[in-house]
């Protein structure tokens, strides 16, 4: 799939996610998306579907499989922040579920 494709089918109001990096465990939502909403995932040269748990703002991230509170997020293949609560498949991660140790260790 190309860039083209991705562009067709945001414009498409197709609900689509992309992964950045093949290490990352959430998408990007490229689109709104409402609780039950089916998305389509852009993994590297695949696609795969995921069932929306919550509503998704554009730019916000997509579980894509279940996580373990305390497992680490991974954006861009850089470790993000962790969990303070376990995710499912298709969950919403944000600041609510998530928190971040980088300062945290230096008192910063």
């Amino acid at each position: 799939m190309l860039l083209s494709d991705l562009k067709l089918m945001v414009n498409n109001e197709e609900k689509v996610a992309l992964v950045i990096d093949r290490s990352d465990n959430v998408a990007v939502a490229l689109s709104d998306m409402k609780e039950g909403d089916v998305c389509t995932v852009r993994i590297e040269n695949r696609t795969e579907k995921i069932t929306v748990k919550h509503n998704i703002d554009f730019g916000h991230k997509i579980a894509l499989f279940p996580l373990k509170k305390d497992e680490s997020v991974y954006k861009y293949g850089e470790e993000i922040g962790k969990l303070n609560t376990p995710v499912d498949r298709g969950e919403w991660i944000h600041s609510h579920n998530m928190y971040c140790e980088r300062g945290m260790k230096d008192g910063g």
